[in-house]
């Protein structure tokens, strides 16, 4: 990809992602992320999405509309996006590459950080941690961010969650809150690492999946590779046996990462690269300002 269409790409995505940011994730993202138990620091107008609980009814009432209190720690937070740069986010079927839709959404959710004044940070793993972007403010750190995730060559095509999670539970000292997006084929296990790092930051796990990842059309002899591994192998699609056996294993994986995210306490959504990103967030956002 030559430099001015990574910086086409880079504009469309600053594009959309400081929209849905502004228009639509501002109160959410506020709610859902902000620090608990802080020292109380200020007033501000209610924000459509805030949390009706931090109404201030004593300042609302003297200035006849909805005040809400803002804590010292929502003022500035820190956000970690932990990205999986693999083979395997190369791989896309339909409208974009499992790396497009994650560039995408991981764009809004710094926009939606920059919103709310706070640092943003990025860690790219494969196996291996291929480059760390510690914390900082500002439109031109996120735009730098976008180009490096649309435009980065990792060194090694296999993943290790692990490896990820381990490395923020180290770099951080501080709490953070932190988006670890990967379609989670990885090549360990990583439950035990994702329980410790979420005791110390606020970890949440997105999925980004392709929809043949569930659901196999019947297309007859197809060619398949393994983007990590380079392995190639023809399979007949036009059998239902294969195709029923590809959906039982699609299936079997998601319980065992439901289960590894329910025993670490980690909130989670996985988003298909066909579906509507924007609505899976406002639902994962509405579901944590519940909590």
């Amino acid at each position: 990809m030559d430099t001015r269409e990574i910086l086409k790409k880079v504009r469309k995505i600053e594009i959309k992602a400081r929209g849905l940011s502004s228009n639509i994730f501002a109160g959410q993202y506020h709610s859902a992320f902000k620090g608990r138990g802080m020292a109380f620091s200020e007033v501000r107008e209610y924000q459509y999405g805030d949390d009706v609980r931090d109404i201030d009814w004593n300042v609302s009432a003297r200035f006849h509309k909805p005040y809400v209190k803002v804590y010292e720690e929502e003022r500035e937070l820190t956000v970690m996006l932990l990205i999986d740069v693999s083979g395997s986010l190369d791989f896309g079927t339909l409208n974009a590459t499992k790396r497009e839709v994650a560039a995408e959404i991981a764009a809004t959710l710094a926009f939606s950080a920059m919103q709310n004044n706070d640092k943003i940070g990025v860690i790219f793993f494969s196996d291996r941690i291929e480059k760390y972007i510690p914390p900082k403010k500002g439109r031109r750190h996120i735009l730098f961010i976008i180009r490096e995730m649309l435009d980065f060559t990792p060194e090694s095509r296999k993943t290790d969650v692990k490896v990820a999670v381990e490395f923020l539970t180290g770099v951080l000292k501080r709490r953070c809150t932190a988006f670890l997006m990967s379609d989670f084929y990885t090549k360990g296990g990583f439950a035990d690492a994702l329980t410790i790092c979420n005791r110390k930051h606020d970890v949440v796990a997105v999925q980004v999946y392709d929809p043949r990842a569930e659901w196999l059309p019947d297309v007859g002899l197809m060619k398949v590779l393994d983007a990590e591994t380079g392995h190639e192998m023809y399979i007949d699609t036009g059998d239902r046996r294969l195709r029923n056996a590809h959906h039982a294993y699609w299936l079997n994986r998601q319980r065992t990462l439901a289960e590894v995210f329910a025993k670490s306490s980690v909130d989670s959504v996985s988003i298909a690269t066909n579906q509507d990103y924007v609505k899976a967030l406002m639902q994962l956002f509405a579901m944590r300002s519940r909590a």
